[in-house]
């Protein structure tokens, strides 16, 4: 079984990434922070308990794009 500190590791390693690549001038240190960032995220989520899961999949939903939503167009009838 999965500690459940481990998720929290891993957003403590990338939020730490993404301040390493706010502070570096070289390109490749961007790259580099960027991609264990999304690492960490990833494997955060995968790891996370299932409520977490939940809880994520009902704030996505709660949020929708305006794209989406149903458009009445009014019918002129003569």
């Amino acid at each position: 079984m999965m500690l459940p500190i481990f998720p929290l590791l891993f957003l403590i390693t990338s939020i730490g990434s993404f301040v390493w690549y706010q502070r570096t001038e070289n390109d490749i240190f961007g790259v580099l922070a960027f991609a264990s960032a999304l690492a960490c995220v990833i494997w955060g989520l995968v790891i996370s308990h299932w409520i977490i899961h939940i809880l994520s999949l009902i704030l996505l939903l709660k949020f929708r794009t305006p794209i989406l939503r149903t458009i009445q167009v009014k019918i002129d009838t003569k």
